[in-house]
């Protein structure tokens, strides 16, 4: 299986996290929801997948680039 870095587009704090390790995710599931400037932006599976590990915690300030999960594809 192919691992996939899942980026954040955006710089802001973790909201919520939507799904857990294992899960199955379809291409644009929502793993994550990210609080930028009062708006919660949606980080979504790239492909159908396997969501193999968060890498943030809910309340933490994140970065534009930083990968925020690792999927594995195939």
């Amino acid at each position: 299986m192919a691992s996939i870095d899942v980026k954040s587009e955006i710089t802001g704090k973790v909201w919520k996290i939507e799904a857990k390790p294992g899960d199955h995710l379809a291409e644009d599931d929502p793993i994550l929801i990210l609080e930028s400037m009062k708006m919660e932006i949606p980080v979504c599976a790239p492909a159908d997948c396997r969501l193999a590990e968060i890498l943030v915690a809910e309340d933490e300030a994140i970065s534009e680039g930083q990968t925020v999960a690792i999927v594995e594809a195939g």
